[in-house]
């Protein structure tokens, strides 16, 4: 853009982008391209600015558009830049600022022609672009190179071969937001793409080598969280002369660029988080979730969900079988570590539900770590504050915890681990609670918030088969947790009274007006039975696996004992009220015979002293409660809109025209 630009809006007057973009070829060869990557202007600092940068590139891509089928300036561009990237791991060692700096400038501006032309044409045409040479009008290369292949390889091979310095850390960070910008076709099609030509270089040809290597180092730039370096400070030295004008551009554009990686991303829902400390982090996630979510094709299984399903830590010296490609080895604590650190973002929720479902080396190295709470409590938070998250982080979070508690040494654990002080739950002040108790806690807040608002079957039932995995185990359960188990009953019952009553209603106001539709209120009692047998089941789970190590769960169902009253003679309860009618006779008796006026403390005592008279053989046995989590048929309709999604509000320094986006609705979470 040369060394005159210094606002946005002055871009589409510029010169040299003109020239670029004009009726007149340029060769690769050519002084101009140094001096075109010679700009400095301020960096966008803000959606409105990232706009005013679309709409000046838009203008200059209409131009690029009609002239460079006669011109091949675009494949002159792509190709100074290839050429200069071949240089760059030498440049990084020989600390040549300047020529890193042009370098990134170059592929700043393919990136914003990149997204510009993806948006407005097929990849078909896109191709056909990077094809055009300096000929008569319309004519092509007559070799066999894509370029375009070429670009997307080189890419690849910036992330995953240039050292990162202060002095690339802005190339590394632009490379992974062209590759994101490259396969963001996606985003302009309502359908999910089962067949692209970027995903074919991807899994295909040069790129496919490259595999492991690239999802390692974008696993690893998640893991290491670097953050830019400091404004104009590391990345120009300053010269003992006092510099020229070339180090003065420089040392702007340093200072500005910088101020884009504080960004949320245009539209982000997520403007009131913290401040994003690593930009690189960011879209190194993105770009590895964008990756591992391609559909598969035809003839080839996604190269990138292999890689990500397959890696073992650097700990396991056990090989991998021949049958298993881009097999790569990463250290687990430090990835541990991190994804415990990082959930408070959609993206790195996402990246831990596909890690624990997806690879069984990580699931297996999870659920044997002694500081589970590590991962479970930012689990919970996200949970807890279901009002302020969007559903889908809700529902990985809970899918998480329902594969989490399909293991039985988990939900063992989790009830030895004490925490003091959980300062984010404010209902009451808990100042010691055992972690699996808090969890139920948790759960059955989801539930009840769920009840009055989103009224969302899925959630529910996920809840209640987290619950359910865990009955059995339920050990020492907190008197507070206790208690909500039976307020969640109490509520439910109350809600059955309600439907019942009101489908009696409807049905004598039918017998005198057949015009009416009725409500379909035995459906909503069907889905409120189904609910509250899962309850029951769940009682009944802990009382018969666990009586012993529960008094606190006695003593909330004698308290409430005539909640189940009504339903010891309903048909759909008989069964499983059977269990549960015991304990609360036999335990009821023995407080009669304590006589009246008993305080808590003698009641627990009581009971306490109850469950070792208890015969066991009494308890009828039912089918241990076992849910297993299973992903939907066609995943890629949920999951790749979310990760787009989360592409479009959270990626650095990258903004799309909202009316262009047709993959998901502007309004959805």
């Amino acid at each position: 853009m040369g060394s005159n630009s210094s606002r946005i809006s002055d871009l589409p007057k510029n010169e040299y982008l003109q020239k670029l973009s004009g009726t007149e070829s340029v060769s690769e060869n050519d002084p101009f391209w140094n001096q075109l990557f010679s700009f400095s202007f301020p960096a966008p600092t803000s959606s409105s600015e990232l706009k005013l940068l679309e709409e000046a590139t838009i203008s200059v891509c209409k131009s690029l558009v009609e002239n460079n089928p006669r011109t091949g300036n675009l494949g002159a561009l792509t190709k100074v830049f290839l050429s200069r990237t071949r240089e760059l791991r030498l440049s990084a060692e020989c600390q040549n600022h300047i020529f890193i700096w042009q370098t990134h400038n170059a592929l700043f501006i393919i990136c914003c022609l990149l997204k510009v032309f993806i948006c407005e044409m097929s990849e078909e045409e896109l191709q056909l672009h990077f094809m055009y040479e300096e000929k008569s009008p319309g004519s092509y290369s007559s070799n066999s190179e894509d370029l375009l292949e070429e670009l997307l390889c080189s890419l690849v091979q910036l992330i995953t071969d240039t050292p990162l310095l202060d002095i690339t850390y802005e190339i590394s960070v632009e490379a992974i937001s062209a590759m994101v910008v490259f396969l963001s076709c996606q985003l302009f099609h309502k359908e999910v793409l089962r067949q692209s030509i970027s995903h074919k270089y991807l899994m295909q040809g040069p790129c496919l080598p490259y595999t492991s290597k690239l999802v390692k180092t974008l696993l690893y730039n998640f893991i290491r969280q670097e953050k830019p370096p400091p404004p104009g400070t590391h990345v120009f030295p300053p010269q003992s002369d006092g510099g020229g004008l070339l180090y003065g551009l420089a040392s702007g554009v340093a200072t500005g660029l910088w101020s884009v990686f504080t960004l949320g991303g245009a539209g982000s829902k997520a403007a009131a988080s913290p401040e994003l400390t690593s930009p690189l982090a960011n879209q190194s996630l993105l770009l590895l979730l964008v990756l591992v979510n391609l559909t598969d094709a035809p003839d080839t299984p996604n190269p990138y969900r292999q890689a990500v399903t397959s890696f073992k830590n650097t700990q396991d010296s056990s090989p991998f079988p021949s049958s298993v490609p881009h097999a790569f080895q990463i250290n687990f604590n430090s990835l541990y570590t991190a994804l415990c650190e990082q959930q408070t973002s959609d993206q790195a929720t996402l990246l831990l539900y596909t890690l624990l479902h997806q690879n069984s080396n990580v699931r297996t190295y999870m659920l044997a770590r002694t500081d589970m709470e590590n991962l479970v409590l930012p689990i919970l938070e996200i949970l807890y504050h279901v009002e302020e998250r969007n559903s889908h982080h809700v529902y990985m979070a809970l899918i998480i915890l329902l594969i989490l508690t399909e293991d039985d040494g988990f939900n063992r654990s989790i009830h030895e681990v004490i925490l003091k002080n959980i300062t984010w739950y404010s209902e009451r002040v808990l100042t010691e609670i055992s972690l699996g108790s808090l969890l139920i806690l948790v759960v059955i807040r989801t539930i009840q918030y769920n009840m009055t608002r989103t009224r969302d079957k899925y959630l529910h039932t996920n809840c209640l088969a987290a619950l359910a995995n865990m009955s059995a185990q339920f050990r020492s359960l907190h008197q507070y947790a206790a208690q909500r188990i039976i307020s969640l009953f109490s509520l439910l019952s109350k809600k059955h009274n309600k439907v019942l009553e009101q489908a009696t209603q409807s049905l004598r106001g039918s017998l005198s007006s057949s015009d009416v539709p009725l409500p379909d209120y035995a459906q909503d009692l069907s889905v409120i039975e189904e609910v509250i047998r899962m309850m029951l089941e769940i009682i009944n789970s802990c009382l018969t696996n666990s009586l012993h190590h529960n008094p606190n769960l006695v003593y909330a169902l004698l308290y409430k004992r005539d909640l189940f009253e009504q339903f010891r003679t309903h048909p759909s309860f008989q069964d499983i009220m059977q269990n549960i009618d015991l304990v609360i006779s036999f335990f009821s008796s023995r407080l009669l015979q304590a006589g009246a006026e008993l305080s808590v403390e003698r009641v627990l005592e009581i009971i306490k002293q109850g469950v070792v008279a208890l015969p066991k053989d009494r308890l009828k046995k039912f089918p241990e409660l076992k849910f297993k989590y299973v992903e939907e048929e066609q995943p890629e309709e949920f999951f790749i809109p979310y990760v787009w999604s989360l592409v479009y509000h959270s990626a650095v320094g990258l903004y799309w025209n909202p009316q262009d986006i047709q993959l998901f609705t502007m309004d959805s979470d």
